[in-house]
């Protein structure tokens, strides 16, 4: 596979930074770092563009980034904080459908939820036309150029998915990984993970956590996204060994063996 781009679109859990009424020194933090959309990342080779999530920010995010194109968008669950921006992609689906990939619970959320995202014809043209693809776990499935493994975690009581191309994973709102799954992230160069704050939380990993599952998978370079008004990014930088990052807006890594290795 050749080398391709990541640029996480937004790095913050549910709420945002800085949350709404929020007092604290992270809210009001002039560090730009500090300043979080909602988790997101792009996917881009110089042919194709992919995208993980919706979020409630996507139109400013796609506007941020200078998003011309999308070619395919992956979901890795259905909560509001990665999902409730799908409307945004109607600009992106003018001519034809869009093709969207996700799991059975996702897609049904999709048609319940969003149902009119799926009709082939609008007569004002202001909806998205989306075309609705159910990914099998574990089945590698090729996506807009890109060769795609769905791998699920847990997420709480919940299972939803990740995503590995090539030596990269995408894992986001992780608070485990199911035993059967854990072969997939043999091998990783680069692993995104969610990390939520330094404290336990029932539904996410913590800092150590996320960490401490890095180092055993021996992921040779990791980035910490989905953050919470806990952590300060300048802090929790310096903190940790030197081959882990906190990812924050906006960064773009390249993926791809004569970057990894």
């Amino acid at each position: 596979m050749k080398p391709f781009n990541v640029t996480f679109l937004g790095t913050g859990t549910s709420h945002g930074i800085p949350v709404i009424g929020c007092p604290c020194s992270v809210c009001h933090s002039l560090d730009p770092h500090d300043n979080r959309y909602r988790s997101s990342i792009l996917i881009e080779d110089g042919q194709h563009t992919l995208l993980i999530d919706t979020t409630p920010e996507f139109r400013l995010q796609a506007l941020r980034a200078n998003v011309q194109n999308l070619d395919a968008v992956l979901y890795t669950h259905d909560h509001a904080d990665h999902f409730n921006g799908i409307d945004d992609l109607r600009v992106f689906c003018k001519e034809s459908t869009l093709p969207v990939y996700c799991s059975e619970e996702v897609a049904s959320s999709i048609t319940s939820r969003f149902g009119y995202v799926l009709k082939t014809y609008d007569e004002a043209g202001g909806i998205p036309h989306l075309q609705l693809n159910k990914l099998e776990p574990y089945t590698m499935i090729r996506v807009a150029g890109f060769e795609v493994i769905p791998i699920p975690i847990r997420h709480g009581c919940r299972r939803i998915l990740a995503f590995r191309i090539g030596s990269f994973i995408y894992a986001t709102d992780s608070s485990g990984i199911p035993t059967e799954s854990l072969p997939y992230f043999e091998g990783v160069d680069t692993l995104v993970l969610g990390s939520l704050r330094y404290t336990p939380h029932p539904t996410h990993f913590s800092v150590g956590e996320a960490t401490a599952f890095a180092t055993k998978v021996g992921a040779k370079r990791v980035f910490l996204t989905h953050l919470c008004h806990d952590i300060q990014h300048s802090k929790l930088e310096a903190e940790l060994p030197f081959h882990m990052h906190v990812a924050y807006d906006m960064l773009q890594i390249t993926i791809g063996e004569a970057y990894d290795r």
